[in-house]
């Protein structure tokens, strides 16, 4: 018999966290699975430990929630045994990796955007959350960096490496609103002084997105009206397939331990 999927407290501040640790969770279950595939050796070592940093720091978020939550569940039950529609991560780091070229450029916004928020949670009211946030901007801005990199080198690169940068950037650069949509979470937790509100993060993300854009050569995409919805639970198709690999081993062999 399978382990059957956990209830999750609604507060403002779990769906916040969550939002938070299962964005962590997602990109770096993404990016472990370059591991053994990425072009040079080199990058598959530096993609996996980026992966390693992620899902430490959903860990991290993960056991705060369960703290915070008052159901005594551990990062391991949060992480694998929820139904979709309890995962809160923006959409974007759950698409497909695409080539190399979109790898990076999804690792330069989502690293972008991270720094600027771990900046922020730093000044949390909640103490065990400023300490997460310390640590993990240091990880940040290494992941932001290494990623920055490979967009300029691909971006005023080859022919070709520019053509597949600008592939990616026609995918991915609309799955970026999300990551700037406010809502009754992020006001509940401004108002208390856990987090800022994602809304805040928009135009330091946009300023330092278009200077790399500029140096890559890379023109900046124009908005669009879509909006994807991740984070309230309404997630793309490829989120299912995802979790059938995350979590087999923990509901085919509950409790399972190595």
């Amino acid at each position: 018999m399978s382990t059957p999927s956990i209830q999750i407290e609604q507060a403002p501040s779990v769906q916040y966290l969550l939002r938070l640790g299962d964005t962590a969770l997602i990109l770096g279950q993404r990016l472990g699975e370059w591991c053994g595939h990425a072009p040079v050796l080199e990058e598959d070592i530096a993609l996996s430990n980026i992966a390693l940093d992620l899902i430490g720091q959903s860990r991290a978020l993960l056991t705060l929630v369960g703290q915070l939550g008052g159901q005594g569940l551990h990062e391991d039950q949060l992480a694998f045994l929820r139904d979709e529609r309890d995962y809160r991560n923006a959409t974007i780091v759950e698409l497909p990796n695409g080539d190399f070229a979109a790898t990076v450029l999804r690792n330069a916004m989502m690293a972008t955007w991270f720094r600027l928020m771990w900046e922020r949670l730093r000044e949390s009211s909640d103490s065990e959350l400023a300490a997460i946030a310390g640590k993990a901007l240091k990880e940040a801005r290494y992941h932001q960096h290494h990623s920055a990199d490979w967009v300029v080198r691909l971006g005023d690169g080859t022919d070709e490496s520019a053509r597949r940068m600008r592939a990616a950037l026609d995918t991915l650069w609309r799955y970026s609103a999300e990551l700037f949509e406010s809502d009754a979470v992020d006001s509940a937790a401004a108002a208390n002084g856990l987090g800022p509100r994602w809304g805040a993060l928009r135009e330091p993300w946009h300023a330092e997105m278009r200077e790399l854009l500029d140096e890559a050569k890379l023109p900046v995409p124009a908005d669009s009206a879509f909006r994807s919805t991740g984070k309230t639970g309404v997630h793309s198709e490829h989120m299912g397939y995802i979790l059938s690999d995350m979590q087999y081993l923990q509901r085919a062999y509950p409790g399972g331990a190595w």
